[in-house]
């Protein structure tokens, strides 16, 4: 630890700044938070997918001359200003950076902070996309290279996005089709482009008159026999981003579609319907997975007793940082559910959900990776030398904190988000904003 000694006077750090930059395409559009100290010593963050920064500065007021290795003291001040969904993401950041900052203060990696390693390696299941019109079997090639690169986990996405060039596959309110034909895949799942669109692709899955066809369920199903076709039976194989289809259409697709051996469903009714998801667990034989947009470990305890899902995919970037991915867990192994770590982020949110993962208990199934197709994705990393991911796996160092010393800002600057552009900028308007922040009188 001699060449990175900055753990002389831990007990006397204090948070003196946070700044911000925006990216784009990695795969998603991301927001990493950089929280600096009195010390020269700063920690990294990220603000979950598709959110906003303000979520974190508006925080600023609250963490601002507090030592970050207070971690415990920190998240109970700017804990009731988050939410599910992406709200969620300026307290997760923070919390994740005060993590970075704690290990660099005092030379120890996050996990060793958590307790140490529950594993050698984490698992890591890659989620895959294939741009454009395709089939079958052009999903299939494109998983069979992740498996050929060592990955031994896999997801993809079987919706009805697939089907808008199907004739006689989608029963929609006239018009809404021609819609979403002119929209991309995350379009499509995130209502992020177009204002009118978004409000309609906004409403739960089943408020918005869409169901599938036989046409369209024969078709799905012959897309994922295709895919089985060439990567086999035997690794698993998740699916996520069925669409804003009703329910009916859920469980015809799910009948359809067990004998592919499913790893599980994701995401194919809004979390928090615990009653769909209890009528769905009880007419199906696949397994079902949700959790990636709910905030705080409690918030899960619901569906927990319901009894309707089988595996948890909690965001370290949602759920409100590292220690409350760990809570999840702790209360998931009573109930018998597994965990597999949703993370769709930059190298700083990847790592955050690593070093969690390896200090996960027996619940832990496989942690995703979704940026194997960003050629750049790892020289975010300063003086990156080897990819985090290798053979389908990520292994921690001893190295302080998150395990990330600095980002190459040259890396960073050629993917800023141009809506939302600027480095490190300085966010000093937001040092003395004041509210009665009480929530009780």
């Amino acid at each position: 630890m001699s060449d990175y000694n900055r753990c002389s006077s831990p007990s006397e750090l204090k948070i003196t700044d946070m700044r911000f930059v925006d990216i784009v395409d990695a795969p998603m559009n991301c927001t990493i938070v950089r929280i600096d100290t009195n010390q020269g010593i700063s920690g990294y963050g990220e603000i979950r997918d598709f959110s906003n920064k303000f979520y974190a500065l508006q925080l600023k007021r609250l963490i601002l001359g507090e030592n970050p290795c207070n971690i415990n003291k920190i998240f109970g001040k700017i804990k009731q200003f988050g939410y599910h969904g992406r709200q969620g993401g300026g307290v997760s950041g923070i919390e994740i950076a005060l993590w970075d900052l704690a290990g660099k203060a005092y030379g120890v990696p996050v996990y060793q902070m958590l307790g140490g390693k529950s594993r050698e390696n984490v698992r890591i299941y890659c989620d895959t996309d294939v741009d454009g019109k395709h089939s079958g079997k052009d999903m299939g090639r494109a998983l069979k290279e992740r498996m050929d690169k060592g990955f031994t986990f896999l997801k993809m996405d079987l919706g009805i996005d697939l089907l808008l060039d199907v004739e006689n596959s989608i029963n929609a309110p006239l018009g809404i089709v021609d819609k979403m034909k002119s929209f991309s895949q995350q379009e499509l799942s995130f209502g992020i482009t177009n204002k009118q669109f978004a409000d309609f692709m906004n409403k739960p899955h089943s408020l918005t008159g869409i169901s599938i066809n036989e046409n369209g369920l024969d078709y799905l199903e012959n897309y994922l026999k295709e895919v089985r076709d060439i990567i086999g039976y035997e690794i698993p194989l998740a699916i996520d981003h069925i669409g804003h289809c009703n329910f009916q259409s859920i469980v015809k697709l799910a009948e359809r579609i067990e004998k592919y051996n499913i790893a599980w469903m994701e995401d194919c009714i809004p979390w928090m319907h615990t009653n769909l998801w209890r009528e769905l667990a009880n007419k199906v034989n696949i397994p079902l997975c949700t959790g990636e947009d709910i905030y705080l470990a409690d918030n899960f305890v619901e569906l927990f007793e319901s009894g309707s899902i089988h595996i948890i995919h909690p965001d370290v970037l949602t759920i409100g940082g590292i220690s409350e991915v760990l809570k999840v867990t702790h209360t998931a192994d009573k109930y018998g559910i597994a965990t597999a770590v949703h993370m769709a982020e930059t190298p700083i949110g990847c790592m955050a959900a690593a070093h969690a993962s390896t200090a996960m208990n027996d619940t832990f199934l496989a942690m995703e990776f979704h940026s194997n197709d960003v050629p750049w994705w790892d020289s975010m990393v300063k003086d990156s030398k080897e990819n985090i991911v290798q053979n389908g796996y990520i292994t921690l160092t001893d190295k302080p904190g998150l395990g990330i010393d600095d980002l190459d800002d040259e890396v960073l600057k050629e993917h800023i988000n141009p809506d939302r552009p600027g480095m490190w900028e300085d966010t000093s308007q937001w040092d003395n904003e004041w509210v009665h922040d009480r929530i009780w009188s």
